[in-house]
């Protein structure tokens, strides 16, 4: 579970010791980088790329770990599970920069994010605490996050996960597609592939046009058929329904909920909406405290439930709009928070 107790992080630091040769290494690909204002933290990131590659083989060593460079950015891969390693020279004011580019291009996402910490006289880096890709974004959408430059977020270290367990648990009981990294149509700018996260929106009118987004599935592939559901259900039969799956980690066991979304077309060329939030699997109730929101488009809250001990499900009241109305609907527990936005 996310810590936000930074005492412990202090107490319990998760050491990697570097050897002679992570620092041979290290120069070499430093100096391979022709702009002198990148080699250092060319140097940083080699020698975490390094010490991440030998912790995790010494802690999966039934496990093949790939390590590569994309461009200026370390990278690990554990089967289909892409590590991006974001690397520092100090962390005294408890803050992670995280460049723009390592969530909003494409070709430049990773199921984690670890934030490294390098201690070069030490002879060793310290695993600060890492999180999934839909958390990194849930967590710089739910607060006001600091830009640099406009080229690197700011986010405070007590939203990363410091325990590096829950990583290793992650890669070795959860699969990648459940930590779905989105699949959004790019704008070519310079030459670069860029996606704004921020402002990624599933258009609902197109569901009235059979267009799907891949990542939202029809309700039986991971809804059991003869849950409740169905009963909950009986008065939608009309609707477009496609749903997705919500995972909120650890703090649910790694239980994943679903969100399931219904459309219909109404007069006045308005679309009705009703949102719901289900159990998955063989699990017949919701956990306790999760709570299911509507946002306005300025992250106002207009509508929100809270699931208690023994619901089959809760939903949103129903709402209606016109096409180009947007929308957000948030899943939280506890500090968690994920969002997906949404226009009609």
């Amino acid at each position: 579970m996310i810590n936000d107790n930074t005492s412990i992080r202090l107490l319990l630091p998760e050491v990697v010791w570097l050897e002679a040769e992570a620092f041979d290494w290290a120069k070499d690909f430093s100096n391979d980088v022709t702009d002198e204002s990148q080699q250092w933290q060319a140097y940083l990131d080699a020698l975490a790329l390094i010490g991440c590659e030998k912790w995790l083989q010494e802690h999966m060593p039934k496990q093949p770990v790939k390590k590569d460079f994309i461009g200026n950015t370390a990278y690990l891969k554990i089967g289909e599970f892409k590590f991006c390693i974001i690397a520092t020279e100090h962390l005294l004011d408890e803050v992670a920069n995280i460049p723009k580019d390592l969530v909003e291009r494409s070709d430049l996402l990773a199921h984690f994010y670890l934030i490294i910490e390098v201690i070069e006289e030490q002879e060793e880096m310290i695993i600060r605490g890492f999180l999934r890709y839909d958390q990194l974004v849930a967590s710089l959408n739910s607060i006001n996050s600091r830009v640099l430059q406009e080229t690197v977020y700011q986010l405070p270290l007590s939203k990363f996960d410091p325990e590096p367990n829950h990583l290793l648990f992650y890669c070795l009981y959860s699969e990648p597609a459940a930590i779905l990294l989105p699949v959004i149509t790019t704008e070519v700018t310079e030459q670069k592939s860029s996606v704004n996260i921020f402002a990624t929106r599933t258009k609902l009118s197109q569901w009235l046009q059979n267009l799907f987004d891949e990542s939202w599935q029809t309700i039986d592939t991971f809804i059991n058929p003869k849950s409740k559901l169905t009963l909950s259900l009986r008065n939608t039969e009309k609707m477009i329904k496609r749903g997705k799956l919500i995972d909120l980690g650890i703090q649910l066991d790694s239980q994943r909920l679903a969100l399931l979304v219904n459309i219909s077309k109404e007069l006045e060329d308005k679309i009705r909406v009703l949102i719901q939030l289900h159990p998955t699997g063989s699990q017949i109730f919701l956990p306790p405290n999760v709570k299911l929101s509507l946002l306005s488009e300025e992250s106002i809250v207009i509508c929100e439930v809270v699931s208690r001990k023994q619901d089959n499900y809760i939903q949103l009241n129903p709402f209606k709009g016109k096409e180009g109305k947007r929308f957000s609907i948030e899943v939280s527990l506890e500090d968690l928070r994920i969002r997906e936005n949404f226009e009609l």
